[in-house]
């Protein structure tokens, strides 16, 4: 069970996308489901919410969002570059009028002084283009996978609060 805040902001996104006609879908790393996760704890969610795709690997985020190997190749799963593919997979495959998605370094192992533990990238795909933003999260592996999870639900509920009800493009 997620925890409370991040139930809490997923109530926020439930009630701003249900109103706006919104569907939203995740891609999701890092975070393993936690989105997903905390988005179907609030009771209603089938209303908007289409789906996440966990991809782990990147032979998973290549088959299942279409995040092309050269991208994984010159820039690494964690990465801007990633984590607009991957979002912009999901969004497009799931026909979400939103997408977001969450790539990054838990811990604690993995970093590196170029990429170091808490490094994270939420994509957001929309009807208007695709943005990222680049966090550096701090604490254990737990906390950093909540703390990006909280990320981007309030970067949806953010989009979301200004969007009209867009159909995806096709």
């Amino acid at each position: 069970m997620p925890d409370e805040a991040l139930v809490a902001l997923a109530e926020r996104l439930q009630g701003v996308c249900l109103g706006r006609g919104l569907p939203v879908a995740a891609a999701e790393s890092c975070t393993g489901g936690l989105i997903g996760a905390a988005i179907t704890s609030v009771p209603g969610s089938s209303g908007y919410f289409l789906g996440a795709v966990v991809a782990y690997a990147d032979a998973a985020k290549g088959a299942l969002l279409g995040v092309p190997t050269a991208t994984l190749e010159a820039h690494g799963a964690v990465s801007a570059q990633a984590a607009m593919a991957m979002a912009t997979g999901a969004r497009e495959r799931l026909e979400a009028a939103l997408a977001v998605s969450v790539t990054g370094i838990a811990g604690p192992d993995g970093g590196s002084p170029a990429k170091p533990v808490g490094l994270t990238y939420i994509g957001l795909a929309a009807p208007s283009g695709v943005e990222v933003r680049r966090l550096v999260l701090a604490g254990d592996r737990a906390a950093v996978r909540e703390a990006a999870a909280a990320a981007a639900l309030a970067w949806l509920i953010e989009v979301a609060e200004v969007a009209g009800p867009e159909a995806p493009s096709a």
